[in-house]
């Protein structure tokens, strides 16, 4: 063909370039343009040596999948223009020296300041042979494992205390005004176990606050503390109150409840997440109780977390709600604008990453739900740049977390969630605020003021007036005996995970 190169050497630069242009060319016209774009077009052409082209990629990740899906395809353009090409070399496009790189600044805020930043995490490049005629090689060899880590205190009660996160830490968690007041008494409480007035430390409010971070963080900070005072640290014991009462019914059937006992009645320090799944299970809230009350009166921290505050947690016997409320009570409230964007600046520099100030402001009014939305949504526009070699973007931002956005921009009404429901277990729509209370009315009635909790912003009073002024203790509830229902019964939390996914769609 005229434009194909002879087989006795390489062509000259300026040809070289022509001639991978059209190599490109004619790939994007067979693979076409959206493909072409995804996983071809950040190719560059390193360089000719004998027999082989040296192709370069951004990523190991994008390496591999063109070199296995078109290194053919590619090899075979080459042998049409430059016949001595037999093979091509795919490399990962080498590194700039830490000595050339100047660290991409991050915007901060007072309380992103506070944070330590973490290391990026290592990566070992693989060694490559540098091509004849370059000074540098393409790859640096990968460096020598690092030694294990050293385990953090192993923790006494292992064999049913579930384990700690290390993420979760004071250094780590972003600290604002929905959240001082609580993150104040965590501290306080890590410094101070037991002290009068913060015992037992109640932590509440909605999903993805950071509840389980600050007991986390307390946990850490009082087992390290013991250590660096050269005392044995204290026992802290962690689980939710899922696993609190599965313990307890596993401790009675195998008749070993004196056992359990005095397990958990042994450690200084006991931490229960998510006490609201202890409503309506009696005989485990009178274990809990009197645990509580053993732990309290020998001098003991506990650390308890809800959706609600004690005097809000309908269906928790009085005294245990009275025992819960008699030391520090503190809320996490939505997080503010700014509190999201200073969460989004730690996380970003945890990770070593630069995103930019739009790209943080666009994630912090778009997803305002909860801070694990939020993180998510962050980690996954990372994830994405670091396996594409791309730079973060709020052009990509739109396109990779489209299906989150999406939800987020849809509004459900509770006009809508009782029109749905009705319609699904075919009941007339003027049921939903009529004061029958026959199963066949009520239970559908239960489930849209369900829905109407979790899917819009509404309070309870508000719910409650919406279907036929009933008051909020009503809706209340309905709302814990939907949530028990769907525990105890698979086919009814399907039904009503449908109607969820039917309305959020």
């Amino acid at each position: 063909m005229e434009n194909a190169v002879g087989p006795s050497s390489p062509p000259p630069p300026a040809q070289l370039a022509e001639v991978w242009a059209r190599i490109r060319g004619r790939l994007r016209e067979e693979v076409g343009e959206v493909e072409y774009r995804t996983w071809l077009r950040q190719m560059t052409l390193s360089a000719i040596q004998g027999e082989e082209a040296v192709v370069l990629l951004p990523t190991r990740f994008l390496r591999d999948w063109v070199r296995g899906h078109y290194g053919d395809r590619l090899r075979a353009l080459w042998q049409a223009e430059v016949p001595s090409i037999r093979r091509i070399d795919f490399r990962v496009t080498p590194e700039p020296r830490a000595a050339d790189v100047a660290p991409a600044a991050l915007p901060a805020t007072a309380e992103a300041s506070r944070q330590p930043p973490r290391p990026a995490p290592l990566r070992a490049p693989e060694a490559v042979e540098a091509p004849a005629g370059l000074a540098e090689p393409l790859g640096r060899p990968a460096p020598a494992p690092a030694p294990a880590a050293e385990p953090r205190n192993p923790d006494p009660r292992g064999d049913w205390s579930a384990p700690l996160d290390p993420r979760f830490t004071f250094d780590t968690f972003v600290v604002g005004k929905p959240n001082e007041f609580a993150y104040a008494c965590a501290r306080r409480v890590a410094e101070k176990p037991a002290s009068p007035g913060f015992n037992p430390l109640f932590l509440y409010g909605g999903v993805g606050l950071g509840k389980t971070h600050l007991m986390h963080a307390a946990a850490w900070a009082i087992r390290d503390s013991g250590v660096a005072e050269g005392r044995p640290p204290l026992s802290v014991a962690y689980m939710s109150a899922e696993k609190f009462m599965y313990r307890f019914i596993a401790a009675l059937r195998s008749q070993s409840t004196m056992e359990f006992k005095e397990s958990l009645r042994s450690v200084d320090v006991l931490l229960i997440d998510d006490l609201q799944f202890l409503i309506g299970k009696d005989n485990t809230q009178e274990e809990f109780f009197h645990t509580f009350n053993a732990l309290v009166d020998a001098g003991k921290q506990i650390i308890v977390s809800a959706d609600k505050s004690p005097s809000d947690l309908s269906g928790i016997e009085d005294r245990l709600r009275t025992r819960l409320g008699c030391g520090m009570v503190a809320d996490l409230h939505a997080t503010t604008y700014e509190l999201r964007i200073s969460i989004l600046q730690a996380k970003a520099q945890s990770q070593g990453v630069p995103v930019p100030p739009k790209v943080m402001e666009f994630l912090a009014h778009k997803i305002t739900s909860n801070v694990r939305e939020l993180e998510g949504a962050l980690n996954r526009l990372i994830a994405h740049a670091n396996l594409f070699g791309r730079p973060v973007t709020l052009e990509g931002a739109q396109e990779v977390l489209h299906d989150i956005l999406r939800a987020h921009d849809r509004r459900v009404t509770i006009e809508e969630i009782q029109k749905r429901v009705a319609e699904h277990y075919n009941i007339r729509l003027t049921d939903m605020s009529s004061p029958r209370r026959a199963r066949n009315v009520a239970r559908p009635r239960q489930v849209a003021m369900y829905l109407a909790k979790q899917l819009t912003s509404r309070s309870l009073p508000e719910i409650g007036r919406r279907f036929g002024g009933r008051d909020h203790t009503t809706v209340m509830h309905a709302v814990s005996r939907v949530a028990e229902l769907m525990q105890a019964d698979s086919a009814f939390a399907e039904d009503v995970e449908l109607l969820r996914r039917m309305l959020e769609t």
